[in-house]
């Protein structure tokens, strides 16, 4: 496809990007701790780390890894925590001792886990106590070979993490019992490893830096190895479309950036911690984003310039009682992935904060980021913006021909950030690969005349009806025009006379809600063979740590 999208790039961003002057991930992360080192790196609720105090700790983190648990570059090592002050630590440590992050979700079953332990052939991971139950049984059948623990006042004065933890542990019940008898807690590692020396590691850029697991387009956990190179032309890419929104507004503070997508997740591992890590940010880590009160409460104490998220989240602070008194002013730019963003949740957004809330578009296997509105836009476009600097797009058919403009089709790409493959699994890499080059997102996707991308569906959700194609999200946007409902999902189901109809599962927000004024609502904006046929109220959406709808679960029910 001809690259009509680079007319429409912001002054300065550039049409590409070289990484490869870079050396590896380490070396840039190392260079922001030395440029930045008296600055706040990551704050949570219970402390804080500046750049120097990462350096030094990630130092001790990695020197134990090496030189007591004996790990060897090119092993896997898998991080299970939360939005706390020990993921960076680990992170960086685990990256300069040479070895293969594995971002677990700390969420997992024990089935989940041990599934992505044995296919990483992981045995060493770091903790939160809150989930130290799981891995013990992992432990005792012998998928885990050690584990560190961590707590989440680790980094708070020794009292306060002591009454801290009474309370979590004895009065609210919030960590379930665990035992572990060779575990050593993160405390225990970081002072050790200072007593140790960490060898030279040789890393090269072409080496892998992270197994991200995804279920990708087939639906089965796979480890997308994203290497150092893929990793930093991102950063570069993303860096380039922040420049011109910081040059607008001639900013010279440091950037801000609040961090409620879990870290372990690729959005808020790229966009949130290594890219303002780079530009020598500071993150404000949200630990349970889920409750909406306290995560209000916090941005009412405190200043920042960007927010990322996905659409449920921003959604939900919006309905959220305070939200109104949170001091927007500071606030350069507000970011959404993941899923896409609804024009309504998009107009209140901006009604109420005045600052457009912009949507990107991105995959694990592409590190993430793909396409990104540009960050001086004024307004919502329905779009997932223009494709980043050095990246391809292509509109293809399910035969791999390429499709002309305007066409839907499915959405490849290709550029410095997609990943090498799937790890150990040539299979799924060959499938997910056209003419090996081109990755296949199992996005259905147009491209107008201005080379904006817009996304229409998982091909795997949509719907068809009597022959006609029926875009979930475009319904689910319809929905959210209603004043009474809250969120919705939208499937399809068997039908005896056009295959298939659309099923709406709605939480309200008003608790007076009717099936026929949902109805009538859709009567008015869409038509016949678009409109749920049945409705089904419920309490909540099941979703992702991150926020996504889990259409599946509700395939499943039906």
């Amino acid at each position: 496809m001809e690259k009509i999208w680079l007319k429409q790039y912001p002054a300065g961003v550039p049409k590409t990007i070289d990484a490869s002057h870079l050396g590896t991930l380490v070396d840039v992360l190392l260079t922001s701790c030395y440029d930045h080192a008296d600055r706040v790196a990551f704050k949570s609720e219970f402390g804080s780390l500046t750049y120097a105090e990462l350096d030094i700790k990630s130092l001790a983190f990695a020197a134990f890894l090496q030189q007591v648990w004996g790990l060897k570059k090119g092993m896997r090592f898998g991080i299970m925590l939360p939005n706390v002050l020990a993921y960076p630590i680990a992170l960086l440590g685990a990256l300069r001792a040479g070895l293969l992050v594995v971002n677990i979700n700390p969420l997992y079953t024990q089935r989940e886990l041990v599934h992505q332990l044995t296919d990483a052939a992981c045995q060493h991971v770091v903790v939160l106590d809150k989930f130290a139950h799981t891995v013990m049984d992992s432990v005792q059948e012998g998928h885990i070979a050690k584990v560190m623990v961590t707590q989440i006042g680790d980094f708070c004065a020794p009292w306060k993490n002591t009454a801290l933890q009474i309370f979590l542990k004895y009065v609210i019940r919030k960590i379930p019992a665990w035992h572990l008898p060779d575990y050593v807690s993160l405390q225990q590692a970081l002072a050790i490893g200072k007593t140790k020396i960490l060898d030279t590691v040789n890393i090269d850029k072409h080496d892998v830096a992270f197994l991200q697991y995804t279920g990708g387009t087939t639906g089965v956990a796979k480890g997308a190895e994203l290497t150092h190179f893929n990793v930093l032309s991102n950063l570069l890419q993303a860096k380039a479309w922040v420049q011109p929104v910081l040059d607008a507004h001639d900013f010279k503070k440091q950037l801000v950036v609040v961090t409620a997508i879990p870290l372990y997740h690729i959005f808020s591992l790229m966009a949130n911690a290594l890219l303002f890590m780079v530009l020598g940010g500071k993150n404000l880590l949200i630990l349970d984003p889920r409750d909406f009160k306290k995560f209000t409460k916090r941005l009412q104490k405190e200043e920042f310039h960007a927010i990322t998220g996905v659409n449920s989240l921003f959604n939900s602070l919006l309905n959220t009682p305070g939200f109104e008194k949170i001091n927007f002013s500071p606030l350069l730019f507000c970011l959404g992935g993941g899923t896409a963003i609804q024009e309504e949740v998009a107009k209140q957004w901006v009604l109420k904060t005045g600052v457009p809330l912009l949507s990107a578009y991105g995959l694990t296997e592409t590190s993430p980021a793909v396409s990104i509105t540009p960050l001086t836009a004024k307004e919502y476009n329905r779009s997932v913006g223009l494709p980043l600097s050095s990246t391809e797009i292509s509109i293809r058919d399910d035969k791999g021909s390429e499709l002309a403009l305007g066409a839907e089709g499915e959405l490849c790409i290709r550029g410095p950030q997609v990943m090498r493959g799937y790890w150990r699994n040539e299979n799924e890499t060959r499938l997910v690969f056209w003419d090996d080059e081109w990755l296949r997102t199992g996005d259905i996707a147009r491209v107008d005349k201005q080379g904006q991308i817009y996304l229409l569906e998982r091909s795997k959700d949509m719907i068809l009806v009597s022959g006609f194609n029926v875009y979930p999200t475009e319904i689910e946007a319809v929905l959210a025009m209603h004043p009474g409902i809250l969120e919705s999902a939208v499937i399809g189901i068997p039908s005896d006379s056009s295959g298939e109809q659309v099923k709406a599962f709605i939480v309200k927000k008003d608790p007076h809600l009717t099936v026929e004024s949902i109805m009538e609502h859709c009567k008015k904006n869409l038509t016949g063979y678009k409109r749920p046929h049945v409705i089904e109220f419920c309490d909540a959406l099941p979703k992702t740590a991150v926020g996504k709808i889990l259409r599946k679960q509700l395939r499943s029910r039906v």
